[in-house]
This record gives C-alpha cells, structure tokens and sequence, in this order.
C-alpha cells in the first residue's frame, strides 16, 4: 500500500484528488493539509511514501515546500501538481528536488501513474510538460558530453519511462540501459535518474 499525503488548499481540488487516490487499491491517503507549514508538521509526526503537492500554496509555496521535505525527509517522494505549463515554474520545481510533475488538467491517470512511478523511485513529467520543455530549449549537439544513445536514454527518462520501458523501447538489454545511465549519471555529475534530468534540461543537452 502506497501511503499518500495530500497537500492542496483548495478543499473541492482535494476531496477530488483524495476520491481518486483511495479509489485504488494500492494507493491510500494518509493526511491532509492546505499549506507547507501544515504538511511539514505532518511529516515531522508520520512519514508517508508520497506527497502530492500543489505548487501554488499560501505562505511558503510548493516549491520551497518540496526543497524543505526532500532536505529534512529524503525518503519521502515528491508530486508536485501546477494549474500552468510555465517552463520557468516547471524548472524551478525540478530544482526543488521533486521527483514527478503533474498538471491539474491532467487525466486522473496520469496522476495515479505519476505517484506509482514516484514511488518505485522513478522521474515521471506528465507529457504534456514534457512536449513543451523539450521542444522549448536546443543546443549545438558538440556542447552534450552524452552519446546519441545515451541523449535516447535520458530522454526517455525525463518523459518518465522505467528502465523496462526504455529497454523495450529502444530494443536494447535492461543491462545494457543500467550501463547507459551510469554512464549519464557520471558524466552529468548527477547522483540519481531525476537530477540528471533536471541537470540535462537546465543545460539544453535533450
């Protein structure tokens, strides 16, 4: 059972979300708030698996909300949900160290995907961000310290596909996808998957 901690400060958005999150079988909502302050006061008490965040919350918002929750609880999982397809506001939450990214208008499913794919430990962008962030920033392909294959590999990994998906996708081994993201995380100086998404966005390597 996936613990789920809802931090929204609209009440119609969060029982909403709290319908479809508990309609799931493996998926629970353990707690509410409707600010940072409130969420990290929840946490400090019970620890759940993830957090779903809303970026746009009174007094400390989403973005300085998930930075505090991933520097004072590393093991806990960060959803952050924004109302806009705003390139500087997405990025920005990358930086904040939230591991999946959500838009409100999204289907519920995506939501449920994203906090299932949180969970595992995985990056997960909705599409639609991703289409306009990767469409939105080029570079000269002699800037990218990656291969083709590896840029192939990070790609995938910023539209939030596993490590199963990338290898059927790309008809290689799951060894050899492993042996890819070594490489990127290396050569990224990157400690995980998402950071070397973040690192490669911020850069305009994809």
């Amino acid at each position: 059972m996936i613990q789920v901690l809802l931090v929204e400060d609209h009440i119609f958005t969060r029982d909403g979300l709290r319908v479809a999150i508990n309609f799931e079988q493996d998926l629970q909502v353990v707690g509410e708030a409707r600010s940072g302050e409130e969420a990290l006061e929840l946490l400090a008490r019970n620890t759940p698996d993830v957090v779903v965040l809303d970026i746009g919350l009174p007094g400390i918002d989403g973005i300085e909300t998930a930075a505090r929750i991933k520097r004072d609880f590393p093991s806990v999982r960060v959803v952050m949900l924004t109302a806009h397809n705003l390139r500087n506001e997405v990025l920005a939450a990358m930086g904040s160290g939230a591991d999946a990214y959500c838009l409100k208008s999204a289907q519920p499913e995506l939501l449920l995907l994203a906090i299932r794919a949180a969970a595992a430990g995985s990056a997960y962008l909705d599409p639609e961000i991703a289409h306009h962030i990767l469409g939105s920033v080029r570079a000269p392909a002699a800037a990218s310290p990656l291969t083709e294959r590896e840029t192939e590999v990070l790609r995938l990994i910023a539209e939030g596909q596993g490590n199963k998906d990338i290898a059927l996708m790309l008809e290689i081994s799951l060894s050899t996808v492993k042996f890819h993201i070594q490489d990127i995380l290396q050569k990224l100086r990157a400690t995980d998957r998402t950071q070397a998404a973040v690192t490669a966005l911020r850069q305009g390597l994809l």
